[in-house]
């Protein structure tokens, strides 16, 4: 079932900025497990560039849910929470996506960090709940 929540112009603009973010997933025994994540959107989705066989990568493939803070590395009061689900899992574009946020992030040309054997994957999360604090209201 497709949500209705929709991602806002001012919460595009702060995941097209250099914003950090948590995504925390369920372990198979249903504790949380948290990661700091680069984090970009399509317009529709939030998108978190990792590595496939990470546990996260893990644990979304056993148990979608997922929640997401992310937050103004200049302005802590701006905020989101945001409650979803990962609906795809590509290797479609995402070693280009990791040096687009390299770029973004680190502001090199290409990501620095990737490791012979390490199959770059994006998880593509639907929101289905979001919570904003300190942004405008979009008018």
């Amino acid at each position: 079932m497709a949500s209705n929540v929709q991602i806002t112009p001012s919460l595009e603009r702060l995941l097209k900025e250099a914003s950090y973010g948590q995504l925390a997933t369920l372990m198979p025994d249903g504790a949380p497990q948290i990661t700091q994540v680069w984090l970009d959107t399509d317009g529709r989705h939030i998108l978190v560039n990792t590595v496939a066989s990470h546990q996260k990568v893990k644990n979304v493939r056993r148990d979608s849910r997922v929640a997401i803070n992310v937050h103004d590395p200049t302005q802590s009061d701006r905020i989101a929470n945001i409650r979803g689900k990962v609906v795809e899992v590509t290797l479609v574009g995402a070693d280009q996506h990791i040096d687009s946020l390299a770029k973004k992030y680190l502001g090199v040309d290409q990501y620095p960090f990737r490791r012979d054997g390490q199959q770059r994957i994006v998880l593509k999360i639907e929101p289905e709940r979001i919570h904003t604090i300190g942004m405008d209201a979009d008018g």
